[in-house]
């Protein structure tokens, strides 16, 4: 079908799409983003940490340098009778370095899921912005998590690498590094099991308060003295010794210390700690998923 145009030439009739034709329009455009939308979440944390870009770098690289030249030169100088735990004698620096490795994940976990997340609801609400397009509340704490989880990486496998150069340059090496280099992923999950709970509470927050604060005065610090990051936990008093039962720290130091070592000790032991880390992951996640879904329905 024709009709002239202005200048009497005829031309096509542009027939107007039905409203069902623009709804599924609308909507093939809308299932990319709804299908990769935890990714596009995840790039924009990782690209908002450029902001703090020099703090991420000094943090992953000075961090271990300080611990282990201050542990190595000062506190392991003296003590120089060898630390029993499962069933092996190592080095002091030794004991303790798996230790500060599962620290350092859980410190950046304390960092990117408490104000980051705090300023996608509260400060500069870019949560509601993208809960505005295709993307679905889960894919916004997917992102979240993810983002976060890309920084614990980079800082625990540069912890693991100066440690891997620390002790060559000392002499003996890493006693087991066919199974010590899972203390990497051992860390990740350590650090997404204290930091998604984090994560539910953090959304949870409307005003902010000093949570924060109270958060790692309260819950952080005692959990890095008191889970045998320095010595045995058996070296507490009975009353302090829970701490470091419930400690996602605890757990993932005592699983990364038998991986370092290589202890000959029964598989299922590794597997409880690597449980315990899990089941807290995964029910923080289920209740960060829905005080999400309730925030930003709002």
């Amino acid at each position: 079908m024709t009709r002239p145009d202005d200048t009497g030439v005829p031309v096509a009739a542009t027939a107007t799409p039905s409203l069902d034709e623009l709804r599924a329009e609308a909507l093939a455009w809308g299932r990319k983003p709804r299908s990769r939308g935890s990714w596009y979440v995840t790039e924009h944390m990782v690209r908002a940490m450029r902001a703090y870009g020099w703090t991420i770098v000094v943090g992953a690289l000075g961090q271990p340098i300080i611990y282990l030249l201050g542990l190595g030169i000062g506190l392991a100088a003296l003590i120089d009778a060898p630390v029993a735990d499962a069933g092996s004698e190592v080095s002091y620096l030794m004991f303790v370095a798996p230790a500060l490795l599962m620290t350092a994940a859980i410190a950046v976990a304390s960092e990117e899921f408490t104000y980051p997340v705090m300023a996608g609801f509260k400060w500069r609400r870019y949560f509601y912005g993208f809960n505005a397009s295709p993307l679905s509340s889960p894919q916004i704490a997917n992102g979240v998590i993810a983002g976060a989880a890309a920084r614990m990486l980079v800082a625990v496998a540069t912890y693991y690498g100066f440690i891997w150069i620390f002790f060559a340059v000392v002499g003996g090496g890493v006693p087991h590094p066919a199974t010590a280099w899972l203390s990497i992923v051992l860390g990740v999950l350590a650090g997404l099991a204290f930091g998604i709970p984090l994560m539910a509470y953090a959304a949870s927050i409307e005003d902010d308060k000093g949570q924060f604060a109270l958060v790692q005065r309260f819950v952080f610090m005692p959990m890095f003295l008191f889970s045998g990051t320095f010595y045995p936990l058996s070296n507490l008093p009975d009353w302090l010794e829970w701490i470091g039962w419930i400690s996602p720290l605890w757990h993932a130091t005592q699983a990364g210390r038998i991986l370092t070592y290589g202890t000959p000790v029964e598989g299922g032991i590794v597997l409880g700690h690597t449980t315990y880390l899990l089941v807290l992951a995964v029910l923080g996640y289920l209740l960060a998923r829905r005080i999400f879904e309730h925030r930003l329905a709002k």
